[in-house]
């Protein structure tokens, strides 16, 4: 069976007003995990599970670094939430975290860091070794946009409705490598192409090639970071057993022909539309290259990776759970209704999404 590890980055806030806080020293003093990092900006906190066998491990060590994050600043007198953009805002810069790659982005690209007020999960799956990697990577890519509408947690910014069910993905979109990767021949392929995009100064080092899927510079795994985070637990262990089920699906495929390979618009055009829409409506299925409802693509990703589910022993799990959300709507949905039901108070949306924490 193939292990796994998650990674959720959390914003922190003031809980009266929902403005994000620079309070990732004091949060992070509190918790004692070691697996609790800094990120990009002060007003962020990220934990990582350990290396998983099982989706219960996972929802185990999500479930706890949740509960440590959130109790720590509890007793700071700040909030914790799980949303993939920050709800309000008032545009002021939150401090970024001094290290020197960080200030290097800060110079490159300030506007850009400055609003980086965002939060994605990202599973990591084993690989054996990097060239199975590139050839799993380019089976997954048809399905990176399906994954961005199921883990659509990020309607709001600056306390406005976007419109969209992932505001994240437009917000990481404006970085110049970023999107569903190209196809590679093989990973001295990847690796070239990295190098080159390097050479250009494109980017200053590998860590900011920010594709929704890419091969991991730290550990020897296929690192999948097309998700918001979720507002709840159940759904990220699910959301990481379907990104599982599709890389152990990609992996028996190998020797199967070519890959489905739709054309980099209509690529493009469904990653838009997943992150516009979510599951609320109609998808762009890029390799059948028309309009279908969200219902029927994740019927098809459940029937592509039906096999690997049973495998795993998620057979029952993941499907139960992607119904749910088709039901119950995506994190994105319940973000909407709980500002209705606080009549529009971005504070009561605050209130709601730091009870999640609590509530797993």
């Amino acid at each position: 069976m193939l292990t796994l590890g998650v990674e959720e980055e959390y914003l922190l806030v003031d809980p009266a007003t929902g403005l994000p806080c620079a309070a990732f020293d004091a949060v992070r003093a509190g918790v004692d995990a070691p697996a609790v990092q800094a990120e990009l900006l002060q007003a962020q906190i990220e934990v990582a599970t350990p290396i998983c066998r099982s989706l219960d491990e996972v929802r185990t060590s999500l479930t706890e670094a949740r509960r440590a994050v959130a109790a720590s600043a509890r007793r700071r007198a700040k909030g914790v939430v799980a949303s993939g953009t920050a709800p309000v805002s008032d545009g002021a810069p939150p401090p970024i975290t001094r290290q020197p790659r960080y200030t290097a982005m800060r110079t490159d690209a300030a506007r850009l860091v400055d609003e980086q007020l965002i939060c994605g999960m990202h599973v990591h799956v084993a690989m054996p070794e990097r060239e199975t990697a590139v050839r799993v990577l380019n089976r997954l890519r048809p399905w990176l946009p399906l994954l961005v509408a199921l883990g659509g947690n990020s309607p709001l910014w600056r306390g406005q409705d976007t419109g969209f069910a992932s505001w994240r993905t437009v917000i990481f979109g404006r970085w110049p490598v970023t999107g569903i990767p190209p196809a590679f021949a093989s990973a001295a392929d990847y690796d070239a192409r990295l190098d080159a995009l390097h050479r250009a100064g494109v980017i200053r080092d590998r860590g900011q090639v920010y594709w929704l899927a890419r091969i991991s510079e730290r550990y020897p795994t296929l690192e999948v970071r097309a998700l918001d985070v979720q507002l709840h637990v159940e759904d990220a262990q699910a959301l990481a057993g379907a990104v599982r089920a599709l890389v152990a699906t990609a992996l028996l495929e190998e020797d199967g022909g070519r890959p489905a390979d739709p054309p980099p618009e209509l690529l493009s055009g469904a990653l838009w539309h997943a992150s516009r829409y979510g599951l609320g409506g109609q998808l762009v299925d890029p390799v059948r290259g028309e309009h279908r409802d969200a219902a029927a693509m994740v019927k098809d990703l459940l029937d592509h990776i039906g096999p690997a589910l049973a495998a795993s022993g998620d057979h029952e799990l993941v499907p139960s759970a992607l119904e749910r959300l088709l039901h119950v709507g995506t994190g994105a949905d319940r973000q909407r209704q709980a500002l209705a039901a606080g009549r529009g108070r971005p504070a009561a949306l605050i209130a709601y999404l730091s009870d999640q924490m609590d509530a797993q």
